[in-house]
């Protein structure tokens, strides 16, 4: 018999966290020390946002670097783990009536995945497939298509969304590492009562007065979206993996359902930031 597979949200942030030890990334660890090994791991992350809905599909997906201003090593990073080509049509399967493509060439793995499964599963041993957004899709959509997956993880496969629920680049202050302006910190305790009580209503998220502010593109929201879609097919509650806002205007605050793993410590330090010379807006961050 399979092990039921947990789910994630991740709040990844900069791709600098990929190379350093943080609260943050302790906690992905420690989340991936506690999981089973799973079959396959089915990323949800904000940096493949494309005109369609598409699974990768390519037996060896490329590592992308997908952001700019950073360090060398962090281009030199490569995550080569397997895909797994036969996921495609299982979640085609499952995603019907709604269109789900196969990606054979196009994309691979973006850094909101190998950012956090570098530490989550530092051998790169167990097959990655991405699933892509929608940008023209509603908010609903994306809830959707998280719910109509839920049954993948009866078949082995975990399911891990990697974006920010609070993302405004332009608004990121470095003077302001470990903390989040006013907006921001209620924006975030916004989703989290709604993905406690009502997962299913995520999308009423786009009637909060700070969700301008909050969710200036909507790429690195959707992927709590797919979480929250997946929390109203269990039913389950969701778990705190490590909350926070850092410099200002960007949530880092992860979450998790079925795990069998503690919380990270609310406060106490913060994530990877960027250099003074760095403008964020030119990050792809």
């Amino acid at each position: 018999m399979t092990t039921r597979m947990p789910v994630a949200f991740v709040g990844h942030g900069s791709p600098l966290n990929a190379l350093e030890s943080n609260r943050y990334t302790q906690a992905w660890a420690a989340f991936g020390e506690s999981v089973p090994t799973p079959r396959a791991i089915l990323s949800i992350s904000a940096h493949w946002f494309i005109n369609a809905t598409a699974v990768t599909a390519m037996p060896s997906p490329r590592t992308i670097h997908d952001f700019f201003g950073f360090p060398q090593e962090l281009f030199d990073v490569e995550y080569p783990a397997p895909g797994l080509p036969e996921l495609t049509e299982e979640i085609a399967d499952l995603a019907r009536p709604k269109w789900v493509g196969g990606d054979v060439d196009s994309w691979g793995i973006d850094h909101g995945t190998w950012s956090v499964l570098t530490h989550m599963f530092p051998d790169a041993n167990v097959p990655v497939v991405q699933l892509s957004l929608n940008a023209y899709k509603p908010l609903e959509y994306h809830v959707e298509l998280g719910a109509s997956l839920a049954s993948l993880r009866d078949a082995g496969v975990l399911i891990v969304g990697s974006g920010n629920i609070v993302h405004n680049l332009r608004s990121m202050d470095s003077s302001k590492p470990g903390e989040g302006f006013d907006w921001a910190q209620r924006f975030d305790e916004a989703a989290a009562e709604l993905l406690r009580e009502r997962p299913g209503d995520a999308p009423a998220l786009h009637e909060h007065p700070d969700y301008a502010k909050a969710v200036p593109t909507p790429d690195h929201f959707l992927p709590m979206l797919h979480f929250a879609g997946l929390l109203a097919a269990s039913g389950e509650q969701p778990d705190t993996l490590v909350g926070g806002v850092d410099y200002g205007s960007l949530s880092m605050t992860s979450y998790t359902a079925g795990a069998q793993c503690p919380s990270g410590a609310e406060n106490g330090g913060h994530g990877a930031g960027l250099s003074d010379s760095t403008d964020p807006s030119n990050t792809n961050l």
